[in-house]
């Protein structure tokens, strides 16, 4: 007699500020927009410098990206922002973007790199902007503040399986619950959801 066993792939959270080590985890480095230094082009240097050495242990580099709700001068952000993604490239390494009212500046400079794999952590988007980084082979992150915006769920909706990851950042909400919430708005069984970001997580990380 054959015995067949199946296996439930695992939980695959792409992006969260409480790790909990119940499941995958991705292991990023990066400088945050929030963080850009102000002391000029010696400072900078040295902090990718530093961060060149933490990523001999990461998967990704990020958070990275622009923030134009904050108070940094956007200047300074993308010189940030295009060195970290030069060092991505040079490392071979996908990249994790923070984008906040950024959006057109982000592409305009991801167009100038070409890179091992993007995602864009909590997606907030409008579809129509969903549809432009799906188009480039960008990869979207979807998690709590997704269901506050009827515009996100239904870029949500349009997003293919193979290009959506889940994600709780900074939410308490267990990421299982995240997965059913997601499923639901898809219309797939959490199970089919699981199966396509652990297939998406071996793609972009486990290949070599």
């Amino acid at each position: 007699m054959r015995i067949f066993a199946f296996m439930t792939a695992p939980w695959v959270n792409i992006h969260t500020h409480r790790p909990t080590g119940l499941c995958i985890e991705l292991r990023a480095a990066g400088i945050h927009p929030w963080k850009v230094a102000a002391s000029g082009a010696e400072g900078l240097g040295r902090a990718l410098d530093e961060l060149d050495r933490e990523l001999d242990g990461a998967q990704a580099v990020g958070e990275i990206g622009l923030d134009l709700a904050c108070g940094v001068p956007l200047a300074q952000q993308e010189e940030l922002f295009r060195a970290q993604l030069e060092l991505a490239k040079r490392r071979g390494l996908p990249v994790v973007l923070h984008c906040v009212r950024a959006f057109e500046p982000v592409m305009k400079e991801l167009e100038r790199h070409h890179l091992r794999a993007v995602i864009f952590h909590g997606f907030i988007g409008s579809p129509q902007q969903a549809r432009r980084a799906l188009a480039r082979g960008c990869m979207l992150s979807f998690g709590e503040r997704t269901f506050a915006s009827p515009r996100t769920l239904e870029a949500l909706r349009a997003t293919p399986l193979g290009q959506l990851f889940v994600e709780t950042d900074e939410s308490p909400t267990p990421i299982g619950r995240l997965y059913e919430r997601v499923a639901e708005a898809r219309g797939v069984s959490v199970e089919a959801l699981r199966e396509a970001a652990w297939e998406n997580y071996k793609r972009i990380f486990e290949t070599t």
